[in-house]
């Protein structure tokens, strides 16, 4: 009997020592194609980004400041794709590509409400970037994030997609809609690079980072980059509207809400009006609350500059608003928002 239990003992530690070296081995080859992964993509896109060098003219006008970041090549014909706060108010850009080659370039167009812009350099054997698809990503898979933090030209960090339809405010107060959360680690001069999958698929453009917190960066999704991207191309801008009030959101009380039997139990309250807008030419008022436009319910602020679309420019357009105890309707025809380039 005791010779069966030295024998069974035996075996168990023997099986134990197998389990080990199989998990062991496993877990190398887990290791070796993520390497794989990494090196594939980065080896892929690093040829097309590239270091952006930003010269400002400073406050009193004769000093010039030097910044930079990042961008990808989108097309052999040397347009570049950015982020609007890395070129905007720029004298002069400059290029710099993976083989060393430098190069003066052009701005094609910004969008701040996006934080995307176009810029140009003629140059002869671009490698482009490929774009993805940036809905058909999912939460937890592999990206690789490429640019020039601090100047150090081409840094490879990889992560994951922590989460996805994130919103973002721009500089110009619009939301950014469907970011992409990362832990995919970003500095100052990576904005502007792209983050891929590990198939180089360009699936966002890298863009902000949250100073004081461990892992929490955000990139714009290249679907909404594709449709700025050709607007800038065609335009050098992105035609949206406006109406020209300031306001914040507010409950409205119950009451209200069911007396007029509205959808919403928040709307926007008109705070300012820009003289020779649509809203003064509309005779909107100061404390008007606007709880609808063109048919669609507005909850918020947010949701009405999503309302104010390109196609609404010029386009009479009907909006629910609360003045005192009464529900009105009125006919606005919002203008074109002009942006500076």
């Amino acid at each position: 009997m005791k010779g069966l239990l030295e024998k069974l003992s035996e075996n168990r530690v023997v099986s134990e020592k197998q389990t080990v070296r199989t998990a062991s081995g496993g877990d190398k080859e887990l290791l070796d194609a993520y390497s794989r992964a990494v090196v594939g993509a980065s080896e892929s896109v690093s040829p097309s980004v590239v270091n952006i060098e930003v010269s400002h003219r400073g406050a009193r006008g004769s000093e010039v400041i030097q910044s930079g970041g990042s961008g990808f090549i989108l097309a052999p014909d040397g347009f570049i794709l950015t982020n609007s706060h890395v070129v905007n108010g720029a004298e002069r850009l400059d290029v710099g590509l993976l083989d060393g080659r430098r190069f003066r370039a052009q701005k094609v167009g910004e969008d701040p409400g996006t934080d995307l812009a176009v810029i140009r350099i003629d140059a002869p054997g671009l490698s482009a970037a490929r774009l993805g698809d940036s809905q058909k990503i999912s939460v937890g898979q592999l990206v690789i994030a490429i640019g020039n933090p601090y100047g150090f030209q081409c840094t490879v960090t990889a992560g994951v997609v922590s989460a996805l339809g994130r919103s973002l405010r721009s500089v110009s107060g619009r939301l950014i809609d469907s970011v992409i959360q990362t832990d995919a680690a970003l500095n100052p001069g990576n904005s502007g690079g792209p983050l891929v999958t590990s198939r180089g698929d360009v699936i966002g453009v890298n863009t902000a980072m949250i100073a004081v917190a461990q892992g929490i960066c955000f990139a714009i999704g290249i679907n909404t980059a594709k449709f700025v991207v050709s607007s800038l191309m065609k335009h050098g801008r992105v035609r949206r509207s406006f109406i020209g009030v300031g306001g914040q959101n507010i409950r409205l009380q119950r009451r209200v809400v069911r007396f007029h039997g509205l959808s919403v139990e928040t709307g926007v309250m008109i705070e300012s009006i820009e003289e020779d807008s649509p809203a003064m030419r509309a005779a909107l008022r100061k404390g008007d609350i606007i709880v609808g436009f063109a048919g669609t319910s507005v909850p918020g602020i947010d949701e009405l500059h999503r309302l104010l679309t390109e196609e609404k420019v010029g386009v009479t357009q009907p909006m629910l608003v609360l003045r005192g105890a009464e529900k009105m309707y009125i006919n606005i025809i919002p203008d074109e928002v002009r942006t500076k380039n």
